[in-house]
C-alpha cells in the first residue's frame, strides 16, 4: 500500500537532513553552545557576592545560553532550506512531488522536530548544570534558593518555554529561507530580526521606545518565558512574548510558503 503523499514527503525530507553531516554538528553546536553558556555563567555567581537581598534568577541565567546556542539551530534550518536551491536538487524534490504544499510541510515538520529535540537536549544539560554548579556557589536552600527542579512550576514553564521557543525559532529560519532562498540572505535576516532589536534597544534613550523594542523583539519577547523571578520588572508576560515570537515565524512561513507556490523552481 502506498504511503500518503504528505508522509512520503515528510519521509524524504527526513533522509536528506539525517544523511547530511551539518545536521548532526549543527545541532550540537546548539546544545553545546547554550549548555556552555549557562555553565560558565552558573559558574561565575557567588552568594557572598550577590547584594541583600539576593533576588536573582537561577532558572533564567542558567538557560540563558539558549540567547547563543540558537545559531546552531537557526543555521541548520535556513540551510535545509537554501541548499536545494544552490544545488538545484529543487528540482529533482518537486518532480518526485508536484505539489509543493506536501514539500513545505515535509521541511517545516522535520525542521520543527529537530528543533524541539535540540531544544530538549539543550535545557537538560543547562539545567544540570546549574543544579550541579549552583550549591557549591552558597546557592542552596538554606538562602532562599533550593536546587533547580522541574517539579518546581515556575522552572517547569520556564524549561518548557524554552524548548517552544528554539521550536519557533527553527521555523522562523525556514520560512526566512524560503522566502529569500539566498543562504546569505536568510540567515542576515533571521539574525538581525534575533539580535537586531535589543542593539538597537542599547542606543535609544526614551525608556518608552526601549520597552517597546524590547517588547515586541522576537527574542526578548521570546525569552520572557524564561523569567521566573519580578515578573512585574519584564516588558511583557512570559507566555504573551512566546506568542510574539510564535507570530513571527507564522509571518514568515507563510511568506515563504506564498512565495513558495508562486515562483518557479529556478
Amino acid at each position: 500500500m502506498t504511503a500518503p503523499r504528505p508522509l512520503r514527503a515528510l519521509r524524504a525530507e527526513w533522509t536528506k537532513l539525517r544523511t547530511l553531516p551539518s545536521t548532526g554538528w549543527l545541532m550540537l553546536l546548539a546544545i553545546a553552545g547554550t549548555v556552555g553558556l549557562g555553565f560558565a555563567i552558573t559558574g561565575s555567581l557567588e552568594y557572598a557576592h550577590c547584594e541583600s537581598p539576593c533576588a536573582v534568577d537561577l532558572t533564567k541565567l542558567s538557560l540563558a545560553g539558549v540567547r547563543l546556542g540558537q545559531v546552531g539551530i537557526v543555521v541548520l534550518a535556513v540551510l535545509a532550506v537554501t541548499a536545494e536551491y544552490s544545488t538545484r536538487t529543487i528540482q529533482p524534490t518537486l518532480v518526485a512531488v508536484p505539489r509543493r504544499f506536501p514539500v513545505v510541510l515535509g521541511k517545516l515538520g522535520v525542521l520543527a522536530v529537530l528543533g524541539v529535540a535540540t531544544g530538549v537536549l539543550a535545557v537538560a544539560g543547562s539545567l544540570t548544570a546549574g543544579r550541579t554548579m549552583l550549591p557549591g556557589n552558597g546557592f542552596t536552600a538554606a538562602h532562599g534558593f533550593p536546587a533547580l527542579s522541574l517539579a518546581d512550576d515556575l522552572t517547569r514553564r520556564a524549561a518548557i518555554g524554552t524548548i517552544l521557543y528554539t521550536g519557533l525559532v527553527t521555523l522562523l529560519g525556514a520560512g526566512l529561507g524560503l522566502l529569500l532562498r539566498d543562504t546569505a540572505g536568510a540567515l542576515t535576516a533571521a539574525l538581525a530580526l534575533l539580535y537586531g532589536s535589543p542593539v538597537v534597544a542599547m542606543f535609544v534613550s526614551d525608556p518608552r521606545w526601549q520597552h517597546r523594542i524590547h517588547r515586541f523583539s522576537p527574542m526578548d519577547a521570546g525569552l520572557t518565558i524564561q523569567s521566573t523571578r519580578n515578573l512585574a520588572a519584564e516588558h511583557i508576560g512570559p507566555w504573551a512574548g512566546l506568542g510574539v515570537l510564535s507570530l513571527y515565524a507564522v509571518a514568515a512561513v507563510i511568506a515563504g510558503l506564498i512565495v513558495f507556490q508562486l515562483r518557479d523552481a529556478r
